[in-house]
């Protein structure tokens, strides 16, 4: 086996990033991830407890940028979509890893906290009735959408964050500038 470098758990977790979003969580074994770094499981254990601890150390970032972008919304519309779609768009492996394998939601217990999110996002964007929520619903689910549909697209980042964000902005009812 290669010795390790301290950049293991940072290989581990953009292996197991990989992985996930082209496999699944439970399709991508512990195993697998250490073969592909030529390292042995145990070893990849001295980094990670568990896979499940592993997932979560992928997802903390994610946590932390959403966390940051509800508690502190930009004031228009625009920007907000445009701030979602880039938060989205930096995580989209994880994103394409939940897509691929929904149980990740329960193995982080995470879906309160995932709703709750978007909740509060929905309200500051669109308004607190239902029709106003629904409206931001389909926006930022369109936007999540569009990151997964297009992950490989090489426009993705620049002409269809554009349209994806002006599409977003008429479903919220504002008039794309």
């Amino acid at each position: 086996m290669p010795r390790l470098t301290t950049d293991t758990r940072a290989q581990a977790q953009r292996v197991a990033a990989e992985l996930f979003a082209t496999r699944g969580y439970e399709q991508t074994s512990l195993s697998e991830i250490a073969g592909r770094l030529g390292i042995s499981k145990a070893a990849l254990y001295y980094h990670f407890r568990s896979k499940g601890d592993l997932l979560r150390s992928l997802v903390e970032p994610f946590v932390t940028d959403i966390e940051a972008l509800s508690a502190d919304l930009p004031a228009e519309p625009r920007a907000t979509l445009e701030a979602f779609f880039d938060l989205c768009y930096r995580h989209r492996a994880i994103l394409l890893g939940i897509v691929r394998d929904v149980a990740v939601l329960n193995e982080l217990k995470i879906v309160d906290w995932i709703i709750a999110w978007r909740t509060r996002i929905d309200v500051a964007l669109a308004g607190p009735t239902t029709a106003d929520r629904v409206r931001a619903v389909v926006a930022l689910g369109g936007l999540q959408d569009t990151l997964i549909l297009f992950a490989d697209d090489p426009e993705l980042a620049t002409t269809i964050r554009a349209e994806a964000v002006d599409a977003a902005l008429r479903a919220l009812g504002v008039p794309p500038a």
